[in-house]
């Protein structure tokens, strides 16, 4: 069985309003990195993709099985949705032995896999702690142990790391890649940053399409030549911010560093041509794509 996902020129409605346009994408095993801002589309591609909801037309198989196979899909798939919750009244383990039961695992193994996995997520000291009692970070990680107790191939994390503080996202990073060395990990997202510490390979999604796919390498050359710093007066910010897509500033004494994605050169007179980061390559993307940035917000 091949351990691939296949989209080919896929588009999915709600009602008469169409959420996702033509999308085409091929996921290997690693971790794999889907970046857009909120309403990208990004969630609905997931849980297409998980056979929560129906495309409209085109073709989309996960390690061979065709989505319309629903049960079978279900069966492969660990899915950790943004708005994960489950049983605060259980105790951690109780909670995972109870999905594992609905999952069909069989009781001793079910025992052995939910503390192994309590081990994996380091949530083994915290097992008779209610599921209420844990910390927003602990709750990301039993979401990944829940997701993971019937040994799913594929993986789908739909923004894990939104309010945890910077160790626990560094800790719930870590996880992702640990567990990506078997299995195919979807991490949809719009923190940069989550993309740019984990995944080779992503695709940038806005308003239901696929604007780039590629490496993370490759975003980055293709931003080459369009990332500029310079050197500004503060009373000329608020009229710099209006006029170019400022993706970094650094206070000075008597000025201010900006970083300025430009399709063009610039008009300031200290203007200079710099390596583009990860964020800078990603708003570069958008802007070449035609997107609104609105003064550079995302």
């Amino acid at each position: 069985m091949e351990n691939r996902i296949v989209i080919k020129n896929m588009d999915k409605y709600y009602g008469r309003k169409q959420a996702l346009f033509g999308i085409d994408l091929t996921i290997e095993q690693g971790m794999y990195g889907l970046l857009g801002r909120n309403g990208a589309g990004k969630t609905t591609l997931m849980k297409v993709i998980a056979a929560l909801h129906k495309k409209k037309r085109g073709e989309v198989t996960v390690c061979g099985v065709p989505v319309e196979e629903a049960s079978k899909i279900r069966s492969m798939i660990g899915y950790l949705p943004q708005d994960f919750s489950m049983y605060p009244n259980m105790r951690t383990d109780e909670a995972l032995d109870y999905l594992g039961a609905l999952s069909g695992i069989p009781s001793k193994e079910r025992r052995k896999r939910v503390n192994e996995l309590l081990r994996t997520v380091n949530l083994i000291e915290h097992r008779h702690k209610k599921v209420k009692q844990l910390s927003g970070g602990m709750k990301r990680r039993l979401g990944i142990a829940q997701a993971l107790i019937h040994d799913p191939k594929v993986l789908i994390v739909d923004e894990p790391t939104a309010g945890l503080d910077p160790e626990e996202r560094i800790r719930f990073r870590n996880l992702l890649c640990e567990t990506a060395e078997e299995r195919i990990v979807i991490l949809s997202t719009h923190i940069v940053g989550d993309i740019e510490s984990t995944c080779e390979n992503i695709a940038v999604m806005d308003e239901g399409r696929i604007l780039w796919k590629g490496t993370v390498g490759e975003l980055l050359e293709n931003a080459r030549g369009h990332v500029y710093t310079a050197n500004i007066e503060k009373q000329y910010m608020a009229q710099i911010k209006k006029e170019y897509i400022v993706t970094g500033m650094i206070a000075q004494a008597e000025y201010t560093t900006v970083t300025i994605v430009s399709d063009a050169e610039p008009d300031l007179p200290n203007a200079v041509l710099t390596e583009p980061d990860l964020e800078g390559a990603y708003m570069y993307c958008l802007r070449s794509n035609g997107c609104d940035l609105k003064g550079g917000e995302l």
